[in-house]
């Protein structure tokens, strides 16, 4: 059993420095001039141990015992692929994760969600309190290591560096975390670890590294063993073209080894797809790297790595699946059932009326199913949104309106189906942070569900009263037509009415003003009525009080059901209909 590299997720916020900490994490190890110092891999950055002892120096005397893992290896990729479960045994690709987050700015949603994607993954984090130097009056001295730095900074600086830091710990205590200063953490296993940093000077680098080696050591070593003497393992981060070579993977192995001509059996859109390693590519030194497609073979990748595989009938693999390499001939059958029951948990198609989701790689779709399990969904696809998407939508949407939208995270929609929804207007929720768009679909729910509630209270009849106004008498049967004043609530043609009593005396055949026929009349409006069975003098009197006839199984619907609906006016009137009705019958709207 070897202990291998820890790997190591760097995400954040757009614009809070992820990048940047990432390119100085490279051009440290490089500038330390130390034999076989950073090796570039296809989507991953390795820091052997050699270097991060001559980086951190005397740092690393906290640590206890001897160090035993080799190195860091950073993957650069979104949090969604870093997280996926699809690998053996479960767990996520990365081991731990660093959190960039912007000392100036509050948490911002992708930095939100990738908290909740870490916590529900288990996976260990730290966050890299980025930008130091632009607090006001700080002074960069990249020579110093950075408790010394902090030391030296003017009392004001201090003060202002620990508000910030204290304003972002109070914060991620609000989502369930507790947060300290990474000198300051009295249990690693129970406070995240903070780390102020500048990824343009670099100051703060050499501690995130002693953090992160100081973490591995003390509580992954055990994770961290594998053999390398079997098959390798791994998972694809990127599907790219590459001219001369056509398409090819670049792939994270994270157990074993993978060699040159290997049968490898990887997680496609249908069914598993079987290839062979045609050849393994890592890129050049990385001073040689600035030409486009600058790559060297490579014979066999021991576990943790990243490299760019070629191989034929590429075409149909989706970023995110499961890879597993097979050394005789009879291990495929058994890959191929291994990689499909990793794959069908993720991507399915059922006969349910549920949500169409779409994402652009297994490890985002994966997050969105996860995050949306409370709901039903009727197929979970990557690619973008095509025809066949909105017209399944549709036919949802004609017997379920609130689960008939389409869900794409990270992914446009092509011009057949943006033709296709000109005529069809299914609601298709787009964007990047796939909390964002459970709130847009939450939203979008509600608003559906009120319209719904909206559709069966136009259905019932609304309590309303009116006034008949003296000389306003135009018939007096047959049917009576009269001048009224509408004093609350809402009348229509079609509403039964009763008199202060509770007896009914008719109903609204007819509303006019004036040469217009209205369909219903409003609290304040003077409108002449049309009532069929009135007749005035007998059953109708000029200046009397009338209320529409609200059944009983009508007002306790909108009682329990559709109070938020109705006007205030409606509501004073329903209670006016409910004392005079138990007048009649005590029990009445019970």
């Amino acid at each position: 059993m070897k202990t291998r590299q820890l790997i190591c997720s760097v995400l954040g916020h757009i614009d809070h420095g992820k990048t940047t900490i990432l390119d100085r994490i490279r051009g440290t190890a490089v500038q330390s001039r130390e034999a076989g110092g950073i090796t570039q891999h296809t989507g991953a950055s390795e820091v052997p141990l050699s270097v991060i002892k001559k980086v951190c120096g005397p740092l690393l005397k906290g640590i206890k015992g001897e160090l035993t893992i080799p190195g860091l290896l950073f993957i650069d990729t979104p949090g969604h692929a870093a997280f996926s479960s699809l690998r053996e045994r479960g767990g996520s690709i990365a081991d731990i994760a660093v959190l960039v987050i912007d000392v100036t700015e509050s948490l911002q949603p992708q930095a939100v969600e990738s908290i909740t994607i870490m916590k529900k993954a288990k996976v260990p984090f730290v966050i890299a309190l980025n930008k130091v130097d632009t607090i006001g009056g700080w002074v960069s001295q990249e020579d110093k290591y950075l408790l010394e730095n902090i030391k030296s900074q003017s009392k004001e600086v201090k003060s202002k560096l620990e508000e910030r830091l204290y304003t972002i710990v109070s914060e991620l205590k609000r989502h369930g975390l507790d947060a300290e200063r990474f000198d300051r953490v009295n249990n690693f296993t129970k406070e995240v670890s903070v780390i102020p940093i500048c990824g343009l000077t670099g100051e703060g680098v050499p501690e995130l590294l002693m953090v992160l080696t100081g973490l591995a050591q003390r509580y992954m070593e055990d994770e961290l063993k594998i053999d390398l003497n079997k098959p390798g393992v791994g998972s694809v981060l990127e599907v790219k073209e590459l001219k001369g070579l056509g398409t090819t993977l670049d792939v994270i192995v994270y157990d074993g080894t993978l060699r040159e001509n290997d049968i490898i059996v990887i997680g496609g859109l249908n069914n598993p797809i079987r290839s062979k390693v045609r050849a393994l590519l890592k890129p050049a030194p990385l001073q040689e790297t600035r030409e486009k497609g600058d790559f060297k073979n490579v014979k066999e990748i021991r576990a943790a790595s990243g490299v760019k595989i070629s191989g034929p009938g590429l075409d149909e693999v989706v970023p995110g699946a499961p890879l597993i390499s097979c050394w005789e001939e009879e291990q495929v059958i058994s890959a191929e059932q291994r990689v499909q029951e990793q794959v069908s948990r993720v991507l399915f198609r059922n006969d349910k009326e549920g949500l169409v989701i779409k994402a652009d790689t297994l490890g985002s779709l994966e997050a969105l199913t996860n995050l949306f399990e409370d709901y039903p969904v009727k197929k979970t696809v990557i690619g973008k949104v095509n025809k066949s998407d909105i017209i399944e939508a549709n036919s949802v949407k004609e017997s379920k309106p609130e689960l008939g939208v389409v869900i794409a995270f990270n992914v446009d929609l092509l011009p057949e189906a943006v033709e296709a929804n000109k005529e069809l207007g299914v609601k298709v929720f787009k964007g990047n942070v796939i909390y964002g768009l459970l709130d847009k679909y939450k939203e979008h729910q509600e608003k559906v569900k009120e319209e719904i509630k909206r559709k069966a209270l136009s259905s019932l009849v609304l309590p309303g009263k009116i006034k008949i106004l003296p000389d306003h008498v135009f018939r007096a049967s047959n049917p009576a037509i009269v001048g009224i004043e509408v004093i609350g609530g809402t009348l229509k043609t079609g509403y039964p009415l009763i008199n202060k009593e509770g007896k009914k005396i008719g109903h609204v055949k007819s509303i006019r003003k004036e040469e217009d026929v209205l369909s219903e009349a409003v609290k304040g409006m003077d409108v002449a009525v049309s009532i069929e069975g009135g007749v005035i003098g007998r059953n109708i009197e000029e200046g009397s009080i009338i209320y529409t006839g609200v059944t009983e199984d009508d007002f306790f619907k909108m009682k329990t059901e559709y109070k938020k609906f109705l006007k205030q006016d409606e509501i004073e009137v329903m209670r006016e209909i409910l004392k005079l009705q138990r007048e009649r019958k005590p029990l009445w709207g019970f």
